[in-house]
């Protein structure tokens, strides 16, 4: 039977072949019509002989074409109409067969989906629902491999929601889920149509549905993300090693095709690091009603009394509401009044109800609203008999709320939480200083003048930190880009030093970027259009009108700005301090400010940052601010902080963990937990004093590469190597030097078995 499977799978259709296949065709209709009379009463031998007869028709259908026309249609009837009755194994091979089919293009995919997926959500088979959902899969990815099937997901896509739609309490929509889901995963179906089904899940009547609708929401783009990485790490071909063993061992045709496909893997996947990276929008950005999905969400499953969640899914519901409210700064007012019987220490799960509280919360929340639940939260935490993880966590999450909207907080309560910052609990100290150092930056005027610091009070006198308004947005603006352009000056004077050309023209200096990046000929990044050149009157004008009046000297505040700015005159280029002649009479301080704002539009509107320029962005900054005055272990780690913080997208979820984060410094180690800290600092100190040599050795056994030589000779056994060294002690020095004279022409061979060249 093999042995005609495969030549009928090689050859074209001849004469003699028709008649041996005419036979075992006449022979599977005749099988074929017994079981469809009676598939129950059908005999072992028989069931054997006709699944055999069914995987052969069923590779040769192709070379066939006319006499297995109905073939098809034969295997989806048996299978749609007696599936429950027939043996699991010929019931595998009806759909295998099909599969099969569908890949040599007998049946076209969305018959071969209208087939199973019917049985997929039918069948009380355990073992059958699993063979149908992995080739429905199977055949939706192979399907959309080259190119996106876009008419082939549209047409499944409405199946699925269909099946949500239709009958919300039936637990059969749990496959269009799961599908979904996987699909999802695997950036097959990256549409807004897919998260439509799963906001249709979100909202059904059935635990289990709803359940994998959020969870959906709440970790589907985590999922996505962890799948691409695992999929680049994977696979990972070391060149290195194979061009070594190749080298060492004997040459074959074997290693060298596995050198070739070593290379072409190499080369694909290079190939596949310059295409350009897919856009994947995260499921929350394309929903088309956020508004109305949250508060479905919210008083269809929380607020309603016949609600049959438990507590943990009610939980995972309250996150996908709170995440979708702060994300979209949505407003729904019932939410938070919804908290309040939850902000209680005894409260299970107390930290993920304070998280999501944190999440819930934007700058366009009433202040009215949150001020209750933020002493209710200070009031239940935060107090002196209270537990110092309950205070840790406590802190943390009002900083977190204040974070988002620093209204929600009052004077006085800031003032009694800012004293924790003097307690003896390490978490508790650290969360309150938290707490003090948001609102030095957002609100330094509702601190006392003794907490402030330096830097806040600077700006409260100067004037440049104002208080902050119920709904007001920042101007947009690139903050510290005047350092940015001032570095640039310094870097262009620095290269024409050194070229010896002190009045080269910007234009070439800028021709090759410091980072790397290549700008045309014809671009000035300090040009608008037309440039504004100063004369030496006009510069001596300037100086006259930026010169301090009397008033001004015996005024502290201004005196202090006027110094500042002396100082930084001579770092700004003379473009910048051009001003026109309408503003003689206005103050110094406004004229100050406006010359600030023209040098900042003037680099943000004429030059693109590149990445590299951002960067060096941050470093300025970073180098500017008061942190640089500290020493330098705590100057790294304000840095790393700054950065982390940097890294943290607003698409990002607060979690319980970050709330607890502090917690755990409050923890005291019991005797077993310091034993094994200290066995493994010991264990640190072991590796600290290994030497190179040692460290090199173990890198090469992790690696699986071979010692040296010489290193095999230091670990024989000493008395295998006394004949040696006495044979050594008895050559002469002519026996020497042939020895030595072969050893060098054997290694410019390479070797004895010559494996160079």
């Amino acid at each position: 039977m093999k042995r005609k499977v495969g030549a009928l799978e090689k050859v074209d259709a001849d004469l003699s072949y028709k008649d041996d296949f005419s036979r075992q065709y006449n022979q599977y209709e005749s099988l074929r019509t017994i079981y469809m009379q009676a598939p129950a009463s059908a005999t072992d031998e028989g069931s054997i002989s006709f699944r055999d007869l069914i995987d052969f028709v069923a590779h040769v259908a192709d070379c066939y074409p006319t006499d297995t026309a109905l073939f098809p249609e034969d295997l989806i009837q048996l299978l749609v109409l007696h599936h429950g009755h027939i043996e699991s194994e010929l019931r595998e091979k009806i759909v295998g067969s099909l599969v099969l089919l569908r890949r040599k293009d007998i049946i076209d995919s969305p018959k071969l989906l209208q087939t199973l997926f019917p049985i997929l959500i039918s069948t009380p088979s355990k073992s059958l629902r699993a063979l149908l959902y992995q080739k429905c899969l199977s055949d939706l990815r192979t399907s959309n491999a080259k190119t996106t099937n876009h008419r082939l997901n549209r047409t499944f896509q409405t199946v699925l929601s269909n099946l949500l739609t239709s009958d919300r309490t039936s637990s059969k929509g749990l496959w269009a889920v799961k599908i979904t889901r996987e699909l999802w995963k695997r950036q097959i179906w990256t549409d807004s149509k897919a998260v439509e089904i799963m906001k249709e899940a979100s909202l059904a009547d059935n635990e289990k549905i709803i359940v994998g609708g959020v969870r959906f929401f709440l970790g589907g783009d985590k999922e996505r993300e962890e799948l691409e990485d695992e999929s680049s790490d994977e696979d990972a071909i070391d060149m290195g090693k194979i061009k070594h063993q190749i080298g060492i061992n004997k040459k074959s045709k074997k290693k060298a095709r596995q050198m070739e496909h070593a290379v072409a893997t190499v080369k694909r996947k290079e190939r596949k690091k310059k295409q350009p990276h897919p856009l994947n929008f995260s499921a929350f950005h394309l929903l088309h009603d956020p508004q109305g999905f949250a508060e479905t969400l919210f008083f269809k499953h929380l607020q309603n009394s016949k609600s049959k969640l438990s507590l943990e899914q009610k939980l995972l519901v309250l996150q996908l509401v709170s995440r979708l409210v702060g994300l979209h700064k949505l407003t729904i007012m019932s939410l938070y009044s919804y908290f309040i019987k939850y902000l209680t220490p005894r409260q299970p799960s107390v930290t993920s109800f304070l998280a999501s509280l944190a999440q819930a919360t934007h700058k366009l929340v009433p202040p009215d609203v949150l001020e209750p639940l933020v002493q209710k939260i200070a009031n239940e935490f935060v107090s002196e008999a209270a537990a110092a993880e309950v205070a840790s966590a406590g802190l943390n999450s009002i900083r977190e709320i204040c974070v988002r909207q620093p209204m929600a907080m009052n004077d006085t309560l800031l003032q009694d939480l800012v004293m924790y910052r003097k307690s003896k609990d390490k978490g508790v100290m650290m969360a309150a200083k938290g707490l003090l150092g948001l609102f030095r930056d957002v609100a330094p005027d509702m601190l006392q003048k003794r907490d402030r610091g330096k830097e806040a009070a600077m700006g409260l006198r100067s004037g440049e930190r104002k208080e902050q308004r119920f709904g007001e947005e920042a101007v947009g603006h690139i903050e510290g880009l005047e350092l940015l352009e001032k570095w640039k000056e310094e870097e262009k004077q620095r290269k024409a030093l050194k070229q010896g050309d002190e009045h080269q023209d910007d234009s070439g200096d800028d021709e090759e970027d410091e980072d790397g990046w290549e700008v045309d000929e014809g671009s000035d990044l300090d040009s608008g259009g037309w440039q504004n050149v100063t004369s030496d009157e006009d510069a001596n004008v300037i100086e006259q009108e930026v010169r301090p009046s009397k008033k001004a000297k015996h005024d502290p505040s201004i005196s202090e700005e006027i110094e500042n700015e002396d100082e930084d005159e001579g770092e700004h280029d003379s473009d910048d301090e051009v001003l026109d002649e309408d503003t003689e009479d206005i103050p110094e301080q406004a004229s100050e400010a406006a010359k600030l704002g023209m040098s900042v539009s003037n680099l943000a509107t004429t030059c693109i940052l590149t990445p590299a320029n951002l960067a060096q962005l941050q470093k300025l900054r970073l180098a500017a601010s008061v942190d640089s005055a500290l020493p330098a272990a705590q100057r790294k780690r304000v840095a790393a902080a700054h950065q982390a913080a940097l890294q943290r997208h607003i698409d990002d979820p607060l979690t319980a963990v970050e709330i607890e984060g502090l917690a755990s410094l409050s923890n005291r180690n019991t005797k077993e937990q310091r034993i094994a800290m200290a066995k493994a600092g010991k264990e640190d100190k072991d590796d600290v004093r290994k030497s190179t040599t040692a460290r090199r050795k173990e890198k090469k056994q992790e690696q699986g590469k071979s010692t040296t030589n010489r290193e095999k000779a230091r670990r024989k056994n000493f008395m295998m190597t006394l004949g040696k060294a006495k044979g050594k002690q008895k050559k002469s020095l002519v026996d020497r030097g042939k020895i030595l004279k072969a050893h060098k022409e054997r290694g410019k061979r390479g070797g004895k078995r010559g494996n160079k060249g």
